[in-house]
């Protein structure tokens, strides 16, 4: 199977010290992904400052739920650069995946904070499915930043 990249832009008025808080806050990220998806992490950890962690090596095993009830496998969370308040890139062994590699970067730009993020990964099966399904869930969280981090 071919490997696969897909990349996702958002800007929203946010300033970027609101949207490092919320992409890297357990609250945040499970809003993103749900109803698609929901991950688990150790008790007592509600932010990456939370965990201490090596680069490279993994933060802790998050259990991931496909619609937030059907157990689908686990994904060894793993980043393998951080930045902080700029981005990261998480590069976890997953069950479903022969490579999974997330970047999100963030930036300020004159009318708020843009969010990058560029998907690469190799599915072990079903890859046009996956690959669909993967844009339309990178999609939603697109459209959950925007709605969250939108100044009314």
């Amino acid at each position: 199977m071919d490997t696969i990249y897909l990349k996702f832009q958002t800007i929203v008025s946010a300033p970027i010290e609101e949207v490092w808080e919320w992409i890297t806050s357990l609250k945040g990220i499970q809003k993103e992904m749900m109803p698609y998806f929901k991950m688990t992490a150790p008790k007592g950890i509600k932010t990456i400052n939370d965990v201490k962690f090596e680069l490279g090596k993994p933060l802790f095993r998050s259990h991931i739920y496909l619609f937030g009830f059907l157990p689908i496998g686990h994904d060894d969370m793993t980043l393998i650069e951080y930045t902080e308040g700029k981005g990261f890139i998480e590069q976890s062994p997953m069950t479903s995946m022969e490579l999974w590699r997330h970047q999100r970067d963030i930036e300020k730009v004159e009318t708020g904070t843009m969010i990058t993020d560029q998907l690469t990964f190799k599915p072990r099966h079903s890859s046009k499915l996956i690959r669909k399904f993967l844009r339309r869930v990178f999609r939603h969280r697109h459209n959950v930043l925007k709605q969250k981090l939108e100044k009314r």
